[in-house]
């Protein structure tokens, strides 16, 4: 009996080196082993399946491969009692994408412990809106407020404010009551921001302080930082008595210059967010808080989307930094 095919990108090297991805069809049987296969909906792009993508070793051992670190869809078949076909679900992160076909692809098939059922109050389409960006700035929210960093403690610094999590950290932080100040490099997407709800957007530059002082004067009662470098330096030194910082991401710089100052005579928190493979109860638990009290409104106005025909200019764009807000890749169109 023939296994059912289906239709994916799928990246491979050429030959002289060059790799280049086609829309294709796969088969069942090319899937990994594996307790859930779920009929994939909707995938989202990530910067991260932009560089699987294109061969980047860093990301996706062996090729060829099917991108897609996100994805929501319905279970087709389960080997395990915790899911049942026609369950609703989402999965992201683990090694989806990276090494396991990912949501590039109307089938995957994942170990059970990859799978969160989708909440009652979101939709599959919705789900691929926040998608790993918006579940990683729901991690950080969660780590502030399990620090007691609550909305009248103060301002919170979201840095890399225009990026997937920073936009989502503005989004839903304002949403909740918090007083939100958008630090980023792109100040020509100021309204952009204002509009998410940011009472307040400054530039990259007067988010860094460069003068070496081991403290700084007290402002932020937390931070989201996915940026890294000298503005996480900057934050941790500028945040006040038993502040909070969440750091989840190194795109200006893996390197942190600080001393222990802000720690031992502030009592900061420096908390990091391994968003690739959290424990499942907390993933639940920031799925339900995005669902219900954190949701927001208008999801519309923070995403586009696209078919897997299209996807190849999305990966193009999302590359060379020009893309805005969240693509939702819908894979039935």
């Amino acid at each position: 009996m023939t296994a059912k095919t289906f239709r994916a990108m799928l990246v491979e090297q050429a030959e002289g080196g060059k790799f280049i991805r086609q829309i294709t069809h796969r088969s069942l049987d090319d899937l990994p082993e594996g307790e859930v296969l779920v009929k994939v909906r909707y995938s989202s792009l990530n910067y991260k399946d932009g560089l699987s993508a294109t061969g980047h070793r860093g990301v996706t051992k062996n090729y060829p491969h099917t991108p897609g670190v996100d994805a929501s869809g319905v279970v087709e078949e389960s080997l395990s009692d915790a899911f049942s076909p026609g369950d609703r679900v989402i999965v992201t992160s683990y090694d989806l994408g990276m090494n396991t076909p990912g949501g590039f692809g109307q089938y995957i098939r994942v170990p059970a412990d990859w799978v969160v059922p989708l909440p009652d109050n979101l939709s599959l389409k919705e789900s691929m809106a926040y998608g790993s960006a918006g579940l990683t700035a729901g991690f950080c929210i969660l780590k502030l407020q399990e620090h007691d960093v609550t909305p009248n403690r103060g301002e919170i610094l979201v840095t890399g404010a225009t990026g997937g999590v920073g936009s989502f950290a503005v989004a839903m932080l304002a949403q909740i009551g918090y007083q939100v100040v958008a630090a980023t490099g792109k100040m020509d997407e100021k309204q952009f921001l204002i509009d998410l709800g940011a009472k307040e957007v400054i530039s990259r530059s007067e988010a860094t302080d460069t003068t070496g002082k081991p403290l700084l004067k007290g402002r932020w009662a937390g931070v989201v930082d996915s940026v890294g470098g000298e503005i996480l330096s900057t934050a941790i030194r500028s945040t006040k008595l038993h502040g909070a910082v969440t750091c989840c991401g190194n795109v200006a710089s893996p390197d942190l210059h600080v001393n222990v100052y802000p720690f031992i005579l502030r009592g900061i928190s420096l908390v990091g967010i391994d968003s690739q493979s959290c424990p499942m109860t907390f993933r639940r638990r920031t799925w339900e808080k995005i669902a219900n009290e954190w949701k927001l409104p208008d999801l519309d106005r923070q995403t586009s989307q696209c078919s897997l025909e299209e996807l190849d200019d999305e990966i193009d764009r999302i590359l060379a930094g020009k893309q805005k807000g969240r693509v939702i890749v819908d894979l039935e169109r």
